[in-house]
Formats: C-alpha cells, structure tokens, sequence
C-alpha cells in the first residue's frame, strides 16, 4: 500500500497544469487552503481507488516531467495546440475561446455532478462560455477589481493581453520553476482572475441597476397615476401638436374609480403607514360577497344577506340608459313597518327593526339621523356606509358610476335612497377633510339626472372644487355649461369662478402669460358678479370681520338697501353660499384683489354704467320664487343662515329624514295598505290616551261604556 501510496501522490502533484499567472500571496493562500482541504484520509482513498482504475499509470513516470500528460478522458485544448505547433495568440479570441478545465482527478471526482457526458463543465452556468476554476472563492476579490470595466464587463484588450502574454511565457519556460511564474505574475493577469473579475463586476452591476429600479419605482409610486400616464404618452413619439381631440376629451361628470376611496387622499396627506397603520388584515373566509367602489365592507357589520333589493333597466336610447331600483315582496313589508316605526316617534323601534333586517336602506339612513342628533358621528357615518354597500350589491351589471352615462330618475321612491346615502356620505367626507373625495360624490349625484339636479348640487360643486384646489375643473365646468344652465345667475359661481381664476394665478408653476391671462379673466368676472349681486359685499367682509372702507359702507350700491332690496329667494342663495364659502375669502392677498376691483365697480356705477340698470331689472325678474330642489337642498345642508330663510309654506311641513320634501309628481311602483286608525274611529277620550301613549291601541268599547259617553 505504501509503495502505491508515495508515487501516487507525487504523480498528482506532478499532473497539474502548468503554474498559474496569480500573484505569490494569493497563490500561496490557494495552495495551503486546497492543500488542507485535499490532504485527507478521504481524499487518499480517492486517489488510490482512482490509481487503481488506471492499469498503466506507472509508466507515466518513465516520461521526462514536461511530457506528462493525463492517459484517459479528453486531451486539452493547450495540448493539442503544443502537438500542432501553434500558439495560443495566433487565433483569434470568440466568444467561446475562453473555456477553462480543471485537470485535477479530486476535483473532477467531487464536480461530478455539474459535467457534462464528456467529462467537461456544463457550459450554461456562465454567459458567453466563460467558466471560473474558483469553486471556493479562495482568492481576495478586492485585489482583483484593478481593470477598466465597461457596461460590467472588463475590457476585452486587457483580458487578451493577459492570455497572449501568459501563453508566451508558458512556451518559452516549458517546465519553468515555480518562482519564475511567479515573477512573471507581476507583469500580466491571468486569464482565470480576469474571468472572476469581470463575472463579479456583472452581478455587481446588475445588483445596482435592480436596486435603482426600486428606489426609481418607489419615489414613482408617490406620484399621481394621471402624470405617468402623460410621461408614457410623451415617450410613445406619436403626440400630435395642438389640443386633444374631442373624443379623447373625458365627460366633465366623468367619475374616477380611485377618487372615491378617502383612504386616497388620506394618503397623499398623512401617509401610508398613518393611515393603514391600524387596519387589521382581512379574515381568510371572506364574509362580503363582492368588492365596492362606494365603501370598503367591515367586518364588524352583519353578515351580509340579500334584502330583498334589486335594479333593473328601464330603457337605453340616445346613448343615456336609465335605471330603477326595485323592491321585492319581502322588502315591501319591511318598508311598511319602517313607516310604522317612523309614525310612532320612537327611535328603538326602528333598532329592533335592523335586527331582523340589517341592511334595510331606509332604516340604516333614519337611524344616522338619530346618531347625528345625539353627537354620534362615527356610528351615523358606518350606518351611511352600510346602507350604501347594500346598494351598490344591487346594481345592475350595467349600472356603471363613472361613465356619467347612467340615469336614475328622483321622482321613485325607491331611487330616492341612493341620493339620500351619496348626500350624506359627501357630507361626512367633507367633514373629515377629505374634499376631493367629496367632489367626486358631487359630481356622481349630479350625472344621476344632471338636467333637474334633484338635489342642487350645482349650489355645492363649486365650494368643494375650490376646497380641493381643483380649479380647472372649476374653469371647465363653467365654460361648457354656462351656455345651457346660465351659471352665472347662480351667486355661488358668480363669486366661485373668479376666485378659483385669480388662484389659479397665484401658482408659480405657470407661464408667465398664462397667469397674466388668468388675472385678467379673474378681475373681469368678479366685477360682473359685484354688479350683478351687490348685496353680498357687506355681508361677506362681515364673515371675513373686514371693516369695509367708509366710501363703500355709504355708498348706495354697495349699502344696506342693496341687501334688503334684494328678493327672498335671491337673498336664501346668497345666505347659503356665504355660510359655506366665506372663510375661502380671508386671505390677505385675496382680499386686496377684491378691493382693487370694488373700487373699479363703484367708479363705473357713478359714472352710469347701462349694465348697472340691467342687472338690477334682471334681478327682479329670475328671482321671484325658488323651486324645489333649492329648498331640499338647504334642508340637507342645515345652513343656519340659508334655513333661516326658507319660506313659510316648507318649514310647516314635516320633513322626514329618509324623504325631505318629495316631489309632487311622485311615480309609485306599489301603494301601501291603508291601515285601520283606532284614531279615526275613536273619540276625544281615545285620542287623548293616543296622545300619552303612541303605542296605545284602542280595544272595542264595551257595552257599558256607551251610556257614559252619550252622556
């Protein structure tokens, strides 16, 4: 065994390649580490089971040391280059010129897996066909990042050279001494450090380019969708000059998905983690049967179960397809026991009606009343959402929110729900700051029937828009209904409008001739609204506590007889859009603007304007009686001011919370039976007891009780 032993092992240390090109330190840490980890007692037993396979090994020591070559298994490419002749510079360098092999038996013992059927290294783990000797990773790769790199690889001239010049050294030496290879170390890089090197620099560079990517694709995420879009349009090259094209051009009631979820714009001013922070996750069984647009489900309400509540379409002509909800059997004895519960006065009435039916609409929007009332904010708000998740489960599939396209007719009670819930809803987001999502519920109640606006919700769009700095929406919506509607005639975007031009013109982010522009249009509006509406002067410097100059307070325009001259109705906008607008004119630059042009109002009355005499006999003609929308609008708005000034004949009508004020043309899809009062057929003592007691119920008289009575 010893016999074999000895010339075995000096074989294998005779049988490795000529000595490489790497540098003194590095290759004496090489040769000590895979020393260490060669030198085993299972690495003898390799060698000696694989000396034992080869019959004819020892005449390989018969041969002069430079002649030794391995007896099985492929030759070398070096080797058969040396038996032709040829040099290793004299051809030409191609993608897979650079191909290195390990010739040591251990190694292709322990690296047989990753061969391929010929003995050689599988050649798809590297690109280009390089392979790297280096399995341990033995040699300091800082050393080694010396040479140009360019696109993460290094240069192709150095890489050549290295190789060129360690064959030439290689021929010239033969068998040359350990030493002199290491000398000549100093003077060239070897082609295996130069392979390591540029494969490293690689997975350097592309580590970088991915962690650019995600910092590029993070500060992209906080930006707004619609500015990607555009930056994705302008790289496409196929932008024409000139304005869009109208078709491409949205519908101004156009309704953006992602606007309607506050959590949005919650976002945008607090952050993620603020908001989201303390959302638990959603439960693995999934409770709700759909996703929603209106509200996100909670999974503190009820399961959810079909009330009874549908949609169906009615008709589609013209490109406006119209809707009605509908009311199954089931549902319409749970509405009648609702208006029983709302008859009797009594709230806990309407409580246990919920239990058994806790996604009935009507019940969940009296009873947010009632929460309202008694300062329960959060509870009226999540029985808003409630019944408007329970809505939005009944759409027809071709009931679409953000086409504008859709209508749904006020004069059915059972459509009436679904404005009552988006009212109260836009008003809850308003009052938690969230005014752009609140503009986008407007602008949804508005394309439900935008040509009778139900709700006036014209006398509120402009406020939000504003709130939400969203002039141009503003600017557009004026432009293209001013023509039909007469905007302008409303006192709200009369004064609106003007603002929202004038900051527009505050922002530096604009042409310098667009701003110009912007002013000019702005002083020129508001000096029309002045002249058209001179009793709201003094009463908004009052809200702003201006005290208005002594020429303005005196003037006969501008006076109180401007304001007590005025008629009811035009006075009921004017209080309704001052008790929800002022505090939008208290800005000190906002206010010198003003004065700049009342001044100019007041030279042009005293010089005797004509457009003067004709707004005021304008204003005596268009405002002799507000209609019905206006007055259920300052019903649901609970202006103090506005409401203060509603006439007579509305506020001596009872004005329930789930209908204010329904219109006199009604369309009814199903009557309810008329129930049989005790109090109709009752007398004074019975009506007397209904009095104490809503709940009391007359039982037949008794035969006794008729003598006493007739007496």
């Amino acid at each position: 065994m010893a016999a074999w032993w000895r010339p075995t092992r000096a074989r294998l240390r005779l049988d490795r390649p000529a000595p490489s090109l790497m540098p003194p330190v590095t290759e004496r840490k090489f040769r000590r580490t895979s020393t260490r980890r060669r030198d085993t007692p299972a690495s003898r037993q390799r060698a000696v089971s694989a000396q034992a396979r080869q019959p004819f090994s020892f005449l390989l020591f018969l041969l002069p040391v430079s002649r030794r070559q391995r007896p099985l298994g492929p030759m070398s490419r070096r080797a058969l280059r040396r038996l032709r002749g040829e040099q290793r510079g004299q051809e030409p360098l191609g993608p897979g010129a650079l191909q290195f092999v390990l010739h040591d038996d251990d190694d292709a013992e322990e690296e047989g897996p990753k061969r391929g059927p010929g003995g050689r290294r599988s050649r798809g783990a590297g690109k280009e066909g390089v392979c790297v000797n280096n399995r341990f990773e033995l040699i300091n790769i800082e050393d080694l990042e010396e040479g140009p790199v360019l696109n993460g690889e290094r240069s192709d001239c150095l890489l050549t050279d290295a190789v060129v010049s360690g064959n030439k050294r290689r021929s010239q030496s033969g068998s040359a001494d350990t030493k002199k290879a290491g000398e000549a170390a100093d003077k060239a890089v070897p082609p295996e450090q130069s392979n390591i090197s540029g494969k490293l620099r690689k997975k350097k560079k592309k580590q970088k380019n991915k962690k650019n990517t995600t910092g590029e694709i993070l500060e992209n995420g906080l930006e707004d969708i619609d500015r990607i879009l555009e930056r994705i349009e302008d790289s496409s090259g196929l932008n024409r000059p000139g304005p869009p094209p109208l078709s491409s051009k949205k519908h101004v009631l156009y309704v953006e998905h992602r606007h309607l979820n506050p959590d949005t714009e919650l976002k945008r001013y607090f952050g993620a983690r603020a908001v989201l922070g303390e959302q638990r996750p959603r439960q693995r069984q999934r409770v709700y049967p759909k996703c929603t647009w209106l509200t996100t489900p909670k999974s503190t309400w009820p399961r959810y179960t079909k009330p009874g509540l549908s949609m169906r379409l009615l008709e589609s002509k013209k490109g406006l397809s119209s809707f009605a909800f509908e009311h199954s059997e089931e549902y319409q004895q749970t509405q009648h026991k609702f208006l029983a519960a709302v008859e009797s006065m009594e709230p806990n009435n309407i409580v246990v009606l919920l239990q058994t039916s806790p996604y009935h609409v009507d019940s969940l929007l009296q009873l947010s009343d009632a929460c309202r009332f008694q300062e329960d904010q959060e509870m009226a708000r999540d029985l808003v959402e409630r019944a408007l998740y329970s809505m939005e489960c009944a759409f027809h599939p071709l009931f679409s929110l953000t086409s504008g396209t859709c209508r749904l007719d006020y004069r059915r009670p059972e459509n009436r729900s679904f404005y009552l819930a988006l009212y109260k809803q836009m008003s809850f987001l308003e009052k938690r700051g969230c005014p752009r999502t609140a503009l986008e519920f407007c602008k949804l109640i508005l394309s439900l029937e935008p040509d009778e606006d139900p709700l006036c919700m014209l006398l509120l769009i402009d406020h939000l828009a504003l709130r939400a700095r969203n002039y141009e929406y503003l600017i557009r919506l004026f432009q293209e209904w001013e023509a039909h509607r007469n905007l302008s005639q409303l006192p709200n975007f009369a004064f609106s409008v003007p603002l929202a031009y004038f900051l527009l013109s505050q922002q530096a982010d604009l042409p310098e001739q667009e701003l110009n522009s912007a002013r000019e249009q702005a002083s020129l509006l508001i000096r029309q609204a002045l002249t058209m509406f001179p009793g709201v002067l003094l009463p908004l410097l009052e809200y702003c506590s201006v005290r208005p100059d002594a020429a303005v307070a005196t003037h006969r325009f501008f006076g109180p007889d401007a304001e007590i001259s005025q008629p009811p109705a035009l006075s009921q906008l004017v209080s309704l859009y001052l008790g929800r607008s002022h505090f939008l004119w208290k800005e000190p630059a906002t206010m010198s603007w003003l004065e700049e042009n009342v001044r100019e109002v007041l030279q042009a009355v005293d010089s005797g304007d004509p457009a003067v005499e004709a707004c005021e006999s304008r204003r005596k003609v268009l405002y002799q009686r507000a209609p019905r929308n206006i007055h259920r609008h300052v019903v649901l708005s609970e202006v103090k001011e506005a409401v203060a000034a509603l006439p007579p004949d509305v506020t001596t009508q009872s004005v329930m919370g789930f209908d204010p004020l329904p219109p006199l043309d009604t369309i009814y899809s199903y009557v309810r039976p008329e129930r049989l009062s005790p109090v109709s057929h009752g007398n004074t003592i019975a009506l007397f007891f209904r009095s104490l007691l809503p709940n009391y119920t007359m039982e037949p008289p008794h035969r006794w009780v008729r003598p006493i009575l007739s007496c």
